[in-house]
């Protein structure tokens, strides 16, 4: 397990709260699949704090009942939450009680948009001694490698995270799924790999990885990744598009 720093466990504690109250409500463990960097975090597949929440809806489903739940569940914990629909996703900011200047929101987001590559699994999450459906590590990756673009797409936002967790994901030997790639993008692998070589090049800047990943990762980690992480990352994604064009062909 990652050592957490001081400022960090509290938020922790609270996000395995409602997580766990989540898992134990059969009308939302039923339908809902966690995945993100919480999920990649909580099964052992990366090695950084996530703050988030973030789920998958299985299959079509009441998204009045899947609000009404959660609503449910945040009173239960004494906590206070708003939530609003954005695009295809139930967005929850769930506010815990916290001294001032720290960190005090958990963010909670339920993706109503099925992707039928998307493949799941029960998997067992030891830190919370919960089976809960999720993400496989394959379909983590290929999301992850849609997701820097696409939240620059979506919301002109640009998240250091996300090339971390590409860069642990391709270091460590992780395999994805081809066809998420396909069905979220429209694009070959390859070519949808260009595009984000391109992407990166044009507007990933130091400035941006260090503001994001300096509260996610130890001060060891962060001194050790940081200045290396946007050349390696990119040479990972030429090595791979050259790999895959070759596939392709």
């Amino acid at each position: 397990m990652m050592q957490l720093r001081p400022e960090d466990a509290i938020h922790k504690s609270y996000l395995n709260r409602l997580l766990i109250e989540i898992i134990d409500e059969p009308s939302l463990s039923h339908i809902l699949a966690l995945k993100g960097g919480t999920c990649a975090s909580m099964l052992g597949y990366l090695d950084r704090f996530s703050v988030d929440l973030d789920f998958d809806v299985l299959k079509n489903t009441d998204e009045r009942i899947v609000r009404k739940k959660i609503h449910t569940i945040v009173e239960h914990l004494g906590l206070t939450a708003v939530a609003k629909k954005i695009d295809n996703a139930l967005l929850f900011q769930i506010r815990y009680p916290a001294v001032a200047l720290r960190r005090h929101t958990v963010k909670m987001s339920v993706n109503t948009m099925i992707i039928k590559a998307n493949q799941y699994a029960v998997q067992y999450f030891p830190e919370i001694d919960r089976l809960m459906n999720s993400q496989t590590i394959e379909t983590m990756f290929a999301n992850k490698l849609v997701a820097a673009t696409d939240r620059y797409a979506s919301h002109r936002t640009i998240a250091g995270r996300d090339i971390y967790d590409i860069h642990y994901f391709f270091l460590h030997g992780y395999a994805y799924t081809l066809s998420v790639i396909t069905e979220r993008t429209g694009l070959p692998v390859a070519d949808y790999l260009e595009k984000l070589e391109s992407f990166i090049k044009r507007k990933v800047t130091q400035t941006i990885i260090n503001e994001d990943l300096n509260t996610l990762l130890s001060n060891d980690q962060f001194r050790a990744i940081r200045k290396v992480i946007r050349g390696e990352t990119l040479q990972f994604l030429e090595k791979e598009r050259m790999r895959m064009t070759a596939a392709e062909k």
